[in-house]
């Protein structure tokens, strides 16, 4: 299969071809896809397997509506750690993963050291879930919050 590979180990026309359109809708038959990137059903389905085997295609998921869930609020967190060792950060990461709210978490180069995007149903609730979870996160020295007014494009 690395015949579809460049030779230095790059995709090829077709596999990114079919990355773009799995991007934009995941739900597409094999069919389908190989008509709108230009081969056949089997080769294309062979690609398919192979850029899920090596990690192209880390899966699916549903993209879910956060209004019909009233979960409209979005806030950014910018979270500032009172240690950036190696066990600081290692901490943070296992404990902020568990906070449902929190939808993304980056670390940051620049006068903060993590970002973080919380979706709740309104402002009460994103106190709370600051006041309660994300201020008591491992090494936590002090955070700032900006509040989304529109999302204007949204991954997904």
């Amino acid at each position: 299969m690395i015949e579809n590979l460049q030779p230095d180990g790059s995709l090829d026309s077709f596999d990114r071809k079919i990355l773009e359109e799995l991007g934009q809708n995941g739900r597409i038959s094999v069919a389908e896809l190989a008509e709108k990137v230009g081969l056949s059903k089997t080769p294309c389905q062979n690609r398919f397997k192979r850029l899920i085997a090596e990690g192209f295609i880390q899966g699916f998921k549903a993209i879910l509506n956060p209004s019909k869930m009233n979960l409209d609020h979005i806030a950014f967190a910018e979270v500032k750690l009172t240690h950036t060792h190696e066990a600081a950060l290692t901490s943070f990461n296992n404990a902020v993963k568990k906070i449902r709210e929190v939808e993304e978490c980056h670390m940051i180069a620049g006068r903060f050291d993590y970002l973080l995007k919380i979706r709740t149903r309104d402002i009460k609730k994103y106190r709370l879930v600051l006041g309660e979870r994300i201020s008591n996160l491992p090494y936590v020295a002090n955070t700032s919050t900006n509040v989304a007014m529109e999302t204007v494009k949204e991954s997904g």
